[in-house]
C-alpha cells in the first residue's frame, strides 16, 4: 500500500490517515463521513454552530441550524467517529453577516457563502484540522479535486446542477492542497444512494436552499436588525437624471431586478446603477444592462499566469452560464474583464470566477470580486 496512492492521495494505508470532516448535518457530508469510514481512514467529524436563532424544526431550508447540529451528532454516533461542536457565532457575526450587511449599503449585491467558506469554514476549520494533525479537511462540496506532485486544483462537478466551485473561488493554494472533495464525481441520486446503504438518518432530507441567517429570503429583515437605521428614502432616477419615483432603502434593489420598482412607466423598467453615496436608483431599458466590460478587485489567483493568455470561460453569478472572454491581470491584484458577448445583470458585490479546459474538465483558475 505504500507505493501506491489512497483514495484521497497519500502514500500510506487509510488506517494510519486521519482525517476531519466538515459536518453540517445535511445528507452530503454526512455521506463523505461515513465513505470515509466505510474506506478505513481515522475520522474526526466537526460541526459548526455560527448563528443563532434558527428555526429549530426539522423541515427548516437553512443550514446549519440547531436541528443540523443534532442530525449529525447522531450521524457521527451512527458511524461511532469522533464529533466535535465549534462554537463560532462570534466569528461567522464579524466575518460574513456584517461583511453582508456592509456590502448592501453599499449597493453591492454580496454572497456571504463565499465569505463564510473563506473564513470561518476554511481559514478556522484548517486551523482547527491541522492542530488535531489531520492529514486532511474533508467537505461535501460539489467540486473535484485532482491532486498531483503533491499539488491539488479544483474542478468543476461532474454534477453540473450541483457543481460549487464559484463559491470556493477564494480558497487559498494552501487550503486548496490540504482539503478533498470526494463527491465532485458523484451525482446527488448516487449520494443519497450511499447515504441510505449507510443507513443514516439525513439519507431523504432536504437540501438547505435559504442562506443560514436570511430566512425565507428575506435579506431586508436581516438589514433590519443590525442597521435599523439604514433604510433612507431616496430618488428613483431614469437615464437623463429626472426623478420618476421614491424608494424606501437602497438595500431593497439589485442590479438587473424589474419587479418592485413601483414606478409606472410605457415600456418596462430594470435597475441599471445604484448609487449609495446619492442614495439613488437609476432605472432604464433592458437593453442598458448588457456589459462587456469588468472591473474586479481583490483577486486570488490559484493557476499560472500564462494560463491566462487565451480565452478562458467565466461566471459572473452562481446559477450564471460560462461565458467567453478574455482576463488581463493588474499588478495591484485588480483584473479587467472583456467578455465575448454582451451579459446583463452583472453586480458589483458578486465574484467573477475564471475557469480554464484540460484533461480532467474544468479547472478552476482563481477569481474575483465585481467592482464596476
Amino acid at each position: 500500500m505504500k507505493d501506491n496512492l489512497n483514495s484521497i492521495g497519500f502514500k500510506k494505508a487509510p488506517s494510519e490517515t486521519t482525517v476531519v470532516v466538515a459536518m453540517s448535518g445535511g445528507v452530503d457530508s454526512s455521506t463523505v463521513a461515513g465513505m470515509m469510514k466505510k474506506e478505513g481512514y481515522k475520522v474526526i467529524g466537526i460541526t459548526l454552530k455560527l448563528y443563532d436563532g434558527a428555526k429549530e424544526v426539522s423541515t427548516s431550508k437553512q443550514c446549519c441550524s440547531g436541528q443540523d447540529i443534532m442530525d449529525a451528532k447522531r450521524v457521527a454516533q451512527k458511524l461511532d467517529i469522533d464529533h466535535k461542536i465549534l462554537y463560532y457565532q462570534n466569528k461567522f457575526k464579524q466575518g460574513v453577516i456584517d461583511n453582508f450587511v456592509d456590502s448592501y449599503l453599499k449597493g453591492e449585491t454580496p454572497i456571504p457563502c463565499i465569505q463564510c467558506n473563506k473564513t470561518v469554514k476554511f481559514n478556522d476549520l484548517f486551523e482547527v484540522s491541522k492542530e488535531l494533525k489531520a492529514d486532511a479537511l474533508i467537505t461535501g462540496h460539489y467540486v473535484k479535486s485532482i491532486t498531483t506532485n503533491d499539488e491539488t486544483n479544483m474542478y468543476q462537478a461532474i454534477d453540473q446542477n450541483r457543481d460549487q466551485s464559484y463559491f470556493l473561488f477564494d480558497t487559498s493554494r494552501e487550503q486548496l492542497n490540504y482539503l478533498r472533495f470526494p463527491l465532485g464525481g458523484m451525482l446527488k441520486d448516487e449520494t443519497r444512494s450511499i447515504a441510505k446503504k449507510l443507513n443514516l438518518n439525513v439519507a431523504d432530507k432536504p437540501d438547505s436552499q435559504d442562506i443560514c441567517f436570511v430566512p425565507n429570503g428575506d435579506y431586508a429583515s436581516v438589514i433590519q436588525k443590525f442597521k435599523p437605521h439604514s433604510f433612507k428614502k431616496g430618488n428613483i432616477k431614469n437615464l437623463d437624471g429626472a426623478v420618476i419615483g421614491v424608494h424606501d432603502g437602497i438595500i431593497n434593489f439589485t442590479i438587473g431586478q424589474r419587479k418592485g420598482i413601483k414606478v409606472s412607466n410605457e415600456e418596462a423598467l430594470y435597475v441599471v446603477k445604484i448609487d449609495a453615496k446619492k442614495n439613488e436608483i437609476i432605472v432604464g431599458p433592458r437593453e442598458q444592462l448588457g456589459k462587456k466590460n469588468i472591473i474586479l478587485k481583490d483577486l486570488n489567483i490559484l493557476a499560472e499566469i500564462h494560463e491566462f493568455k487565451d480565452d478562458i470561460f467565466v461566471k459572473v453569478r452562481s446559477t450564471g452560464k460560462l461565458l467567453k472572454g478574455k482576463v488581463s491581470l493588474n499588478k495591484d491584484n485588480t483584473a479587467l474583464v472583456n467578455l465575448q458577448d454582451f451579459e446583463d445583470g452583472i453586480s458589483p458585490g458578486q465574484a467573477c470566477v475564471f475557469y480554464n479546459k484540460d484533461k480532467y474538465g474544468l479547472k478552476l483558475l482563481g477569481g474575483g470580486w465585481i467592482k464596476n
